[in-house]
């Protein structure tokens, strides 16, 4: 019930929408069966055995409706179609709804996650995340749906149930109460359905999460030949998931099948009761079955769909939990100023901690506009650590980093950021054309723009010999380029906004030594108008530089430029 409460304050106007519309079907319904009782009187020539009959007719009669057969039959069937059309519009806010709920939910998480600490980004498996923004944003509005569904059938509940105690309080009342007795008793079977519903969202996250790693890393485990071993895991994955499912169906197809015996003693108790023990006319039996019937249904109808919502609503709370986790471990960023960068960037006794291990003491570095600065060292020195701090991904335990003499706390990150073109050590396009994957959707790029930045990076000759051109899709991960292709496209995509700062992190690892060559002498062209800091351990990027830093013990160490050439280096 807390979930179904949730639901209801979670999305109050959705809610409210439905229930309006429900209950106006339910009032239809109700309306057309009160004329049931006086016809089937009529029926039997036994109309003043009913008070309630009496009434019906009385009031028919003096608005000036004849009570025959026929009108009465009429009146039902307006008030079944009414009924209907109300249903049809209800079911469509319902839907309307659902979707609603699913979009807003997979939307609140994104956008959390965009707006949390970088350090909270990487400790998050990128299969769970997948698994949230799809399958568990599906579940949670599949269990509004169910949520609203419950309502419905409360209300349809209550509109019976006031219209049978008219005819016989007495049998209402029992009806009520054993009814209430049956969902007790069966509830553990909608307990049950929610612990495999529970189980589920767990195995769920596990799966897509391993997944997600395996599909990463597919090729060497095949080239090893040990993709089986991930194959035995996923395969151990999907049988605990069969199983909890198969849990789950068993737990819903028990309810159903006891429902149905349990509600077939009720009604023959019921007949007994209404024809011997209180001796109620048969015209008031018939509509007191009809009505009674029609309330166990509905309540049995309405347990089943709290099992339903019992199965889905952890997805809810899983999905809730990440939403806020992110929320908790937003970037909290308090600078106004926007940044220039005409003079330089200044890092000045800079100190970092990973948790309990050290990464920087005392650090300062100077680094000069439109130049292009090389960052060297042993592995885990701090390098790519320091393109964090610079893009105010990770800050400082103390210290301070200086953008044209101010200081980063004081400026705007995102007009900072705005400034950066960014390429990763790890050069991951999209599976999409070349033109996609350099624009990323923005919205204020254009094709000129993404030529522009192609013939920035040395790469415009070998798009435009391609068959498709910009146009060509890049297959998985890039994977239809080679390896100098991609690291070129992916610097014209850090180039394609005009940046005035452009990090880079390994940017010539997996390259050959003429590809190598190429990203080198495209990096010191681009030093004559941009302000350039690459992190690499290759010499041809190291002595392509204006100025080496080498990082070592926490600390920064200028060191003499070498005389040699950059086809040397290349050659070394």
């Amino acid at each position: 019930m807390h979930t179904l409460a949730t639901y209801i304050m979670v999305f109050p106007r959705r809610s409210v929408l439905v229930m309006i519309a429900l209950l106006a079907a339910g009032i239809a319904e109700g309306l057309s069966l009160t004329a049931l009782l006086p016809l089937l009187s009529v029926a039997v020539g036994d109309a003043s055995s009913s008070e309630t009959g009496r009434t019906v007719l009385q009031a028919m009669q003096r608005i000036g409706i004849e009570p025959t057969i026929s009108t009465m039959l009429l009146i039902i069937v307006i008030g079944m179609i009414t009924k209907s059309l109300i249903l049809l519009l209800a079911n469509r806010q319902v839907g309307y709804a659902v979707a609603h709920v699913a979009s807003k939910l997979r939307q609140e998480l994104i956008e959390a996650l965009i707006a949390s600490r970088w350090q909270y980004y990487l400790r998050q498996p990128a299969g769970s995340l997948a698994n949230s923004v799809a399958t568990e944003a599906y579940r949670a509005a599949q269990g509004f749906e169910h949520a609203a569904n419950v309502m419905a059938l409360s209300i349809q509940v209550i509109v019976y149930s006031t219209v049978a105690l008219f005819i016989s309080w007495e049998a209402t009342l029992v009806s009520l109460v054993l009814g209430a007795a049956m969902l007790l008793v069966l509830q553990n079977l909608v307990r049950a359905a929610g612990k495999a519903g529970n189980k589920q969202t767990h195995l769920l996250r596990h799966l897509m999460s391993y997944l997600a790693d395996v599909l990463t890393s597919v090729k060497s485990l095949k080239a090893m030949a040990r993709d089986d071993v991930a194959d035995a895991i996923l395969r151990d994955e999907t049988k605990q998931l069969e199983k909890a499912t198969r849990r789950e169906v068993m737990s819903r197809e028990a309810l159903l099948a006891m429902q149905e015996p349990m509600l077939a003693i009720l009604i023959a108790g019921g007949l007994y009761l209404a024809l011997v023990a209180w001796q109620l006319s048969l015209a008031s039996v018939m509509v007191m079955v009809f009505l009674l019937t029609r309330v166990q249904s509905l309540l049995n109808k309405a347990q089943r769909r709290y099992q339903h919502l019992v199965v889905q609503e952890s997805a809810y709370w899983a999905l809730r939990t990440a939403i806020k986790d992110a929320q908790d471990a937003a970037e909290i960023t308090v600078g106004t100023q926007r940044p220039t960068l005409q003079q330089g960037i200044s890092l000045r006794h800079i100190s970092f901690n990973y948790d309990k291990k050290s990464i920087f003491q005392d650090m300062s570095i100077e680094i000069p506009v439109n130049s292009f600065t090389s960052i060297t060292g042993p592995s885990g020195a701090g390098k790519s650590t320091l393109l964090d701090l610079l893009c105010g991904l990770a800050e400082p335990q103390s210290g301070e980093i200086l953008i044209d003499g101010i200081s980063l706390h004081e400026i705007d990150l995102r007009h900072w950021r705005r400034m950066i073109g960014y390429v990763s050590q790890d050069t991951i396009l999209l599976h999409d054309t070349i033109l996609s994957n350099i624009l990323i959707g923005a919205p204020d790029l254009t094709q000129a723009d993404a030529e522009q930045a192609l013939q920035q990076a040395g790469a415009w000759d070998f798009v435009c010999s391609l068959p498709a051109g910009l146009l060509t899709v890049v297959g998985e991960r890039g994977g239809l380029l080679s390896g100098g292709q991609r690291q070129r496209i992916a610097i014209a995509r850090a180039l394609a906004h005009r940046p005035l700062f452009l990090l880079l992190d390994e940017p010539t690892s997996a390259l050959d030594p003429d590809s190598e060559k190429v990203i080198c002498e495209t990096l010191q062209r681009l030093a004559q108008s941009h302000t350039i800091i690459a992190v690499s351990h290759q010499p041809a990027v190291i002595n392509a530089a204006d100025r080496i830093f080498t990082l070592s013990k926490g600390k920064a160490e200028l060191r003499p430029l070498q005389s040699s050439s950059l086809t040397d280096s290349v050659a070394a």
